[in-house]
């Protein structure tokens, strides 16, 4: 069983970074071992292997003298964590080619009875990297491997970068690791991270490579206890967000920003929920990430008035009125730059080491076992019935609110009950009865776009005044938002 805590880092200079994390207190004084690793994954042509969350690699590995060939069998994780837990099998091999007999003591001869799995595989993308190694002992017997791997991942002519922290538990709980990465997360800029090399690779070979992660669906038990429940959901939503915001390192897709936020929409709605199923004295403060999702709100508004709400309103501002296509194109132009500015500040919060600190916090949390229950306190709440009750409360508000005149408070309100509504019954649907679910998610989503667009015109009406944009355009963006806000929905 491998246990790994994943952390992804800046792609910076590669000796800076190696310094860096070398000056840590945890690694300081101690003498790092330097590995060249060269690594090809193999599949099928309709990737079995990776339908069933399997790896299997050859890998060559320089640096003790003679080369030497691992082959190596990975089975699924059981978390959807930056903390993962997996089988995984390793066995010396003669060369560079995969052999069937060192997977007899695996769990392959159960997934290939007959061997045409096997006889199916063939290369599909591979992984080169440096390798710097600390080993850590710990005077409570815990010893931890951190591995930093800065490299390419490479499927034909593309290639991709690798720059990550591995730190691999040899002997102890798992809270050494936990232990381990907060030490070095006080200085150096970690996120905390899900993705395997195999699946960037996967993603690599797609043309997916820094896509935009979406929301997942996790079925649940209706049995199954809440607390137990929102821990598994928490998890996915916070995994949604770390992957979003290490791809906007790199990326200029405007849909990470979109999808980082609706991750941490989710995160922050869905807590509000469940919070009462936590004891509060453990509950981590996530303050130290405010400020980079402020910023991201601002870079989302922008984002969203040059791409799409401004774009909309073009014709009816400058048909017709041909002195106002200068003042419209620098709006346009200083939108532009707005949004460069935004997004540059966005990534100075993620270099930030406090950022990382925290989210690497809230996950320790989610990744704590839950407080030993008392001999006479009462059996764990199923999920089904908390999870109806809260969503009929939550449906209530909104129908209530819907009643409310239509002042731009009371709208802002009611879309973010909307919001709240539609993603508590996204996280819960597995649980709740089919055709109520279905009826408040299309209610909750009607809402939330119809006031979502009307609150994205209003948002790029109050851009233009904050760029000093023409008079007579802010003028025309003041009607619109005045008109729609008069004829909104209730």
């Amino acid at each position: 069983m491998e246990i790994e805590l994943k952390l992804a880092l800046p792609c910076a200079a590669p000796e800076s970074l190696a310094q860096r994390l070398g000056r840590t207190p945890p690694l300081a004084r101690r003498k790092p071992q330097i590995l060249q690793l060269h690594n090809v994954y193999y599949d099928t042509p309709d990737q079995r292997l990776r339908q069933q969350r399997i790896a299997l690699r050859i890998r060559k590995v320089d640096g003790n003298g003679t080369p030497q060939w691992l082959q190596t069998l990975k089975t699924a994780g059981s978390s959807t964590s930056a903390l993962s837990q997996r089988g995984e099998w390793e066995t010396p091999v003669p060369d560079e080619n995969l052999v069937r007999a060192a997977l007899n003591n695996t769990p392959w001869p159960e997934l290939d009875p007959d061997g045409s799995l096997f006889a199916a595989l063939q290369p599909c993308f591979a992984t080169t990297f440096e390798r710097t190694l600390w080993t850590v002992r710990q005077r409570d017997g815990s010893v931890v491997e951190v591995a930093l791997d800065r490299g390419n991942t490479v499927v034909q002519d593309q290639q991709a970068p690798i720059c990550e922290l591995e730190l691999e538990l040899l002997a102890g709980p798992p809270q050494a690791l936990f232990d381990l990465a907060r030490q070095i997360a006080r200085t150096v800029a970690v996120l905390p991270s899900q993705t395997s090399k195999a699946a960037r690779g996967y993603q690599l070979a797609q043309n997916a490579h820094d896509a935009p992660l979406r929301a997942k669906t996790l079925a649940q038990s209706k049995k199954q206890p809440i607390g137990e429940a929102s821990r598994q959901l928490l998890r996915e939503m916070l995994g949604q967000l770390m992957a979003n915001l290490d791809a906007l390192r790199r990326s200029e897709d405007p849909e990470l920003v979109h999808q980082a936020r609706i991750a941490w929409r989710r995160f922050s709605s869905f807590w509000r929920l469940c919070k009462k199923q936590f004891p509060t004295e453990a509950v981590p403060s996530w303050a130290a990430l405010q400020p980079l999702m402020g910023t991201l709100g601002r870079l989302r508004d922008l984002d969203v008035a040059r791409a799409s709400s401004l774009p909309a309103l073009h014709s009816a501002y400058t048909q017709g009125h041909a002195r106002r296509a200068p003042g419209w194109l620098k709006l346009m132009s200083d939108l532009e730059q707005a949004a460069h500015v935004q997004r540059q500040a966005a990534r100075q919060l993620l270099e930030d080491p406090r950022t990382g600190a925290c989210l690497l916090t809230i996950v320790e949390w989610l990744e704590s076992p839950p407080h030993p229950v008392e001999p006479m306190a009462k059996p764990a709440r199923p999920l089904s019935g908390w999870a109806r009750k809260r969503m009929q409360r939550l449906h209530k508000k909104l129908e209530q609110a819907q009643q409310e005149p239509p002042t731009l408070d009371g709208l802002h309100r009611l879309r973010i009950l909307a919001k709240r509504l539609r993603y508590g019954v996204d996280a819960l649907r597995s649980v709740l009865p089919a055709k109520r679910a279905q009826q408040w998610h299309a209610q909750a989503l009607q809402l939330q776009s119809q006031l979502g667009a009307q609150r994205d015109v209003a948002q790029a009406a109050a851009i233009a005044e904050q760029l000093q944009a023409d008079p007579v355009l802010q003028a025309f963006l003041h009607g619109v938002v005045v008109g729609q806000t008069a004829t909104s929905p209730r």
